[in-house]
């Protein structure tokens, strides 16, 4: 009774029940190969999540506790680190079954209004929901190597945003603040000039639109293709590695 009342006061998070917690191991590669340090760490930031976030299945999506449990221990990857201050600042989580649409709406400098729709697999709005495809996250799931993880790219933009500047850049130390954007904008100017070269690339090109999404790019290839990341971009891999630590992919799988 006296730790439940705690719990209540202090805001704590309900533990994690220990079958709950085996089946994401099971069922996520990431979580899997992890120390049992890092998991442990993990299992409690993903307690904190559930307990905070209001996850909002819609458009006939329907998910179990295993599931919501299971989500929120992919999108706390990246806060194995930093830790549960990447939580601040917005409530909600929204999960469609698949890719959805949003209208876009831009004034170009003739003062000409353009709409047009977008289809989109995830979308973070800096102090608004995180919203993710369901789909998209179960396909990174299965091929937790090929490049691609939606939920870390979407918490790297939360990340990204909590200094109130979407540009690439997260809360760091001054110092390594500046190693960071001298490192990064200097990748990221070379990348662009290879896409806009035409030249293939060896990761996804969209990493060239911003340097916010350069950022988020690259740290999905931090944990689902962390050998090529450094091998194309071997500065930006350091502080990645720094700033999430080591990639679960680096480590064998225990099971």
């Amino acid at each position: 009774m006296r730790s439940l009342i705690r719990r209540l006061f202090d805001g704590a998070p309900p533990p994690v029940p220990d079958a709950d917690w085996a089946d994401v191991r099971t069922r996520l590669p990431w979580v899997r190969a992890l120390d049992e340090a890092r998991a442990a760490r993990l299992r409690d930031l993903a307690a904190r999540f559930v307990h905070r976030k209001t996850i909002t299945p819609v458009a006939g999506l329907a998910l179990d506790d295993r599931e919501r449990l299971l989500l929120a221990a992919l999108c706390c990857l990246p806060l194995l680190a930093f830790g549960d201050e990447g939580l601040h600042g917005w409530s909600q989580v929204i999960v469609y079954p698949d890719a959805f649409r949003v209208n876009r709406s831009h004034v170009d400098a003739a003062g000409v209004m353009h709409e047009w729709d977008d289809e989109l697999i995830g979308e973070s709005w800096e102090s608004g929901p995180l919203v993710l495809s369901w789909a998209d996250i179960q396909g990174d799931i299965a091929e937790p190597d090929g490049g691609f993880c939606v939920a870390v790219h979407e918490m790297a933009h939360k990340l990204d945003a909590l200094d109130g500047v979407l540009d690439g850049t997260p809360p760091l130390p001054r110092t390594w603040q500046r190693e960071w954007a001298r490192d990064f904008q200097r990748a990221f100017d070379g990348f662009v000039a290879r896409v806009d070269a035409g030249e293939d690339t060896t990761l996804d090109p969209y990493a060239a639109e911003a340097p916010e999404e350069f950022f988020a790019v690259c740290s999905e290839y931090h944990f689902s293709a962390p050998a090529l990341l450094r091998e194309t971009l071997p500065a930006v891999a350091a502080h990645l590695a720094r700033f999430y630590g080591p990639s679960p992919l680096d480590a064998p799988d225990p099971l």
